[in-house]
């Protein structure tokens, strides 16, 4: 089989805070283990030798990721790989790769990845589908949210194939994007979870069972930091987290320095890491792009934290965690009620400061919710997420 991987980078500053990107690079080389021929057209190459290449420009906003397709581009990469599926990693490209590959006469198959869902739903319902659809705000300058909103539910429509993250994420593209565009899903949705990266896995049945040193057992947030990820309640949370001493939190400051593009549109991030920086007890480190450093970074930390974004319908950072034998705190909402053990997910500010306190003082309650944290992620090798993604778009 011979697959085209159309990858937006929204990260080409810091790739490795860019998750579409990381999981290429996990994916391609277990994808040609599996036999299958890959090509990337992106603007940075992913995988092993094995994987081909095409150079695409920088988008440079996440506006133009959506809007700025140019065809006769697509036309000429379709022609020169000649795929059997092309797989549009930005869902609302999908019409214009649909047109591409009829100007190309070509019968490739067209799989569409939902790496993110632009909405919320207006009740916190990521279950029933009930709520109204809400345009996510931070797709929404301009007022330009709506036209995100509708260009989503246009990739649905022009794909053969839609590929969710999860069993949250299948619900809401299909109950209220899909449903509440008119676009029938029936026989076309797939769930393919993203794969753990191998270099983050650490068992926690190595690691020594300790309460922390001196000055509180850390708490780690490895989340980007904009405001629509829910960072400012998270800011209210590790001031009351660490206000006793028991507990430390150490920040991901994921992105570094970023392009005066994207901090023009949004620079919540900035102003987040500021707000996060100036608590005590709150430290905020840098990974440099480094996964090596990355990897130290989660090593030291006790457990982790998830981020209060709304209908979340994955994060490659909790899973990050779990890999690493971290148990993770998390709001009971979106995937995390999914996936994270319900002992550890919290409605309130007080029930998630009394997780954050046990976790780091309890050492059977801890090694117990470290090791199904690690359980967690094992059915998540690139080479099982590889299995199952050929067969999704087979």
């Amino acid at each position: 089989m011979r697959v085209l991987y159309l990858l937006n980078i929204s990260n080409p500053d810091r790739l490795s805070a860019d998750s579409g990107w990381i999981f290429a690079d996990l994916l391609a080389p277990a994808l040609a283990d599996a036999g299958a021929e890959v090509t990337i057209a992106a603007p940075a190459p992913a995988g092993d030798t094995r994987t081909g290449f095409h150079r695409t420009e920088v988008p440079g906003t996440r506006y133009r990721a959506r809007f700025s397709n140019d065809i006769g581009e697509l036309v000429a990469t379709i022609r020169a790989s000649k795929p059997d599926v092309v797989v549009a990693n930005q869902i609302e490209e999908a019409p214009a790769v649909r047109a591409a590959l009829l100007e190309a006469g070509s019968p490739a198959l067209l799989a569409g990845y939902c790496h993110y869902l632009p909405f919320t739903l207006d009740d916190g319902d990521t279950g029933g589908g009930a709520g109204r659809v809400l345009v996510d705000p931070a797709l929404d300058d301009g007022g330009l949210g709506r036209s995100v909103l509708l260009a989503f539910a246009a990739g649905l429509s022009a794909c053969d194939r839609v590929l969710v993250h999860s069993g949250v994420a299948a619900t809401m593209v299909t109950t209220a994007a899909a449903a509440q565009a008119g676009v029938d899903l029936t026989g076309r949705l797939r769930v393919v979870p993203p794969p753990r990266d191998g270099r983050l896995v650490r068992d926690p049945a190595t690691v020594p069972a300790d309460g922390g040193s001196g000055g509180g057992a850390l708490g780690v947030y490895n989340h980007r930091l904009y405001a629509h990820y829910g960072t400012a309640r998270f800011v209210d949370l590790a001031r009351e987290m660490t206000a006793a001493g028991v507990v430390r939190v150490r920040v991901m400051d994921l992105f570094g320095t970023r392009r005066a593009e994207r901090t023009g549109l949004d620079d919540s991030p900035e102003r987040m890491r500021d707000q996060l920086a100036a608590l005590p007890h709150v430290q905020v480190v840098s990974d440099r792009g480094d996964r090596v450093r990355y990897r130290q970074l989660l090593a030291g930390a006790r457990f982790g934290i998830a981020p209060f974004r709304p209908g979340c319908p994955w994060s490659m950072s909790v899973v990050d965690c779990q890999g690493m034998g971290l148990p993770v705190i998390a709001p009971r909402t979106g995937w995390f009620a999914e996936h994270i053990d319900p002992g550890l997910c919290f409605t309130t500010t007080d029930e998630a400061v009394a997780l954050a306190e046990r976790l780091a003082t309890d050492a059977a309650f801890h090694t117990l919710h470290a090791g199904r944290a690690f359980a967690s992620t094992a059915g998540l090798t690139a080479k099982t997420v590889a299995a199952s993604y050929l067969e999704a778009i087979a």
